[in-house]
């Protein structure tokens, strides 16, 4: 039977991380996309303008603010500035269509209409979308619109537009909206329309699974994507990148090479004090690179109380920073 300790398992030394070669954005972020945990990145705490991945956080707040059913297009959605799926004023469309017309068209007539109705206003939406920013940690960053159009204080992180995608994509409606590859929508008034994914990669690249494209003059190129291969998961986001395309795939291929997906807690039973012990159902695993294996502590939480059987947490930590939490069944 292994053994475990209620608190540091194991001794951690720090070691220098390897220098990355710097992609061409002037910002970004490569993330684990099953703990958020930042792997590599340039500049990636710098506040820049991110265009349309806003709409990430846009598409976010929609599903999970619970709104739903037909929208009907207001005047000022039909005629928002900046791309568009051609919404009719007056017209009505199901949330559904309108979301894929967000996240594969990047739709901002879909974006403000979405907003209007889950948000009673547009002003109403954005607040919801800062507020759920605070709410998931995302302190670099601050919204000011549902589209990503240019606006002086709208703006984030490579890094915490990278956790966006990583909070979103644990949403199933989401993730199933943005790794869609193409949408065909039937109006019940015979308005038929067929959307194809604008990220080229999704089309391309057999181990992107979901992504968010965007631009403006400002922002530059602004790309997000969701990559897995062999069971190791990440999110890329690069900033005012011109070659985006290439470097995400460079990034991806390079992050594939250097991290391992190593089970850091076997699944089992283990002995965590005299007369404790406790059981996982499933492997703990995380992406890391050779060097930091040893940088990894463990962390059991048992709940107070004499049940004979109880719910505890085995908490996995890098650099003594919680990276991953996840149940234990404690018999005692």
């Amino acid at each position: 039977m292994r053994r475990a300790f209620a608190v540091v398992l194991f001794l951690v030394v720090l070691f220098a991380a390897t220098p990355k070669e710097a992609a061409s954005g002037q910002a970004w972020a490569v993330i684990d996309a099953e703990t958020g945990r930042l792997l590599q990145g340039h500049n990636e705490n710098a506040r820049l303008p991110i265009a349309s991945l806003t709409k990430i956080w846009t598409a976010f707040t929609f599903v999970e603010s619970g709104a739903s059913g037909d929208i009907t297009i207001s005047p000022e959605a039909a005629s928002a500035e900046g791309s568009s799926i051609y919404t009719v004023q007056g017209a009505k469309m199901p949330s559904e269509a309108l979301l894929h017309g967000l996240m594969l068209r990047s739709g901002n007539d879909a974006a403000y209409a979405l907003a209007e109705h889950a948000g009673g206003s547009l002003e109403g939406f954005v607040d919801m979308m800062n507020e759920k920013a605070l709410y998931y940690g995302l302190k670099d960053t601050k919204f000011m619109n549902p589209s990503g159009l240019h606006h002086d204080e709208h703006l984030s992180t490579a890094y915490d537009t990278a956790k966006m995608l990583y909070f979103a994509m644990q949403n199933d409606e989401f993730r199933k909206i943005a790794s869609s590859k193409s949408y065909i929508y039937k109006g019940k008034d015979g308005d038929v329309r067929s959307w194809s994914n604008k990220h080229r990669l999704i089309h391309t690249n057999p181990d992107v699974k979901a992504g968010k494209t965007g631009f403006t003059k400002v922002a530059g190129r602004t790309l997000a994507t969701y990559f897995e291969r062999d069971g190791k998961k990440i999110i890329i986001v690069t900033l005012n990148d011109g070659d985006d395309w290439k470097d995400h795939t460079d990034l991806a291929n390079q992050t594939f090479k250097d991290y391992d997906l190593v089970t850091v807690a076997k699944k089992g039973k283990y002995s965590i004090l005299p007369g404790v012990e406790g059981e996982l159902d499933e492997p703990i695993k995380v992406l890391l690179s050779p060097d930091e294996k040893e940088r990894i502590t463990h962390f059991v939480r048992i709940p107070r109380g004499k049940e004979k059987i109880s719910t505890g947490s085995w908490t996995v930590s890098f650099d003594n920073q919680p990276i991953i939490t996840t149940d234990i069944t404690i018999h005692q």
